[in-house]
């Protein structure tokens, strides 16, 4: 096919799916599961500014009863007290209420902890918070309440198996665990950090080893999610294949409808 015709076609399939969103009949709950730098949130937050829904990355929620933790003294270690500092805890997620290049706002008992839950120390002990049962089972519950307006991207390790298991469109992305260590390694330089290839490969390792064995909710493939190797693709492309699964998605019955959003939301 020449340039010129396959740039047309490209167009014209965008054209539809635009029309197709406008008029409502494109999955109003999409699901994207996957181990850690596979590319789900990078690929969810375009996916959902293209759509117009919410973008919502649930693992802030466990990040921020993380930092709560470590804020108020409590002990990582003691299970039942994080517990019950998760279920005491009013987490939420909405769209930038600051134009500072975050994604999304997330709010801990009222408070903006949106760039504090993204520390080194809340790095450290997140894993260990997120495979408590008791606090899995109350941010599940937070995370429903969140997607009950529908027109969201939630973005996970356990969204189309537990969170939300009869969502429209279920998407698992994947790739080997040195290409996602390379990805982890390449973003924290280009921040600025002195960090070690070989240390972030076994912290990579570490981390799959956690979120694959946990007793509840373990990462997994959730029952009919469309499977994609990122290892050697880029984001355009990871994009062009979830667009063409959107297309291919019988629209839901009857979608429920979330308030209109400010662009960028």
């Amino acid at each position: 096919m020449q340039g010129s015709e396959k740039a047309e076609e490209q167009e014209g399939r965008r054209k539809e799916r635009s029309r197709n969103t406008e008029s409502g009949v494109k999955p109003s709950t999409i699901t994207i599961d996957g181990p850690a730098a596979s590319g789900k949130s990078t690929v969810g937050e375009r996916l959902a500014r293209w759509l117009g829904y919410l973008y919502f990355d649930t693992g802030v929620m466990y990040r921020a009863v993380t930092w709560v933790a470590l804020k108020r003294g409590v002990p990582i270690e003691n299970e039942e007290a994080v517990t019950a500092l998760a279920r005491s805890l009013h987490i939420d997620v909405v769209p930038p209420t600051v134009d500072d290049g975050r994604q999304y706002t997330v709010l801990a008992d009222g408070e903006d902890v949106t760039w504090a839950i993204r520390t080194p120390e809340v790095d450290a002990n997140v894993s260990v918070v997120s495979a408590y049962p008791g606090v899995r089972e109350e941010l599940v519950r937070q995370q429903r309440r969140i997607a009950a307006g529908g027109r969201i991207v939630m973005v996970g390790r356990d969204i189309g198996t537990v969170v939300l298991p009869d969502a429209d469109l279920k998407i698992y992305l994947d790739a080997t665990v040195e290409e996602r260590a390379h990805r982890r390694w390449k973003e924290r330089r280009e921040r600025g950090e002195r960090v070690d290839y070989e240390e972030v490969l076994q912290r990579m390792r570490r981390r799959d080893q956690i979120d694959s064995t946990r007793e509840v909710s373990p990462l997994r493939v959730p029952p009919g999610a469309a499977v994609i190797d990122t290892t050697r693709m880029s984001v355009a492309e990871v994009l062009e294949r979830v667009e063409r699964l959107i297309d291919e998605c019988d629209p839901p019955e009857a979608p429920p409808q979330r308030a209109r959003r400010d662009e960028g939301g």
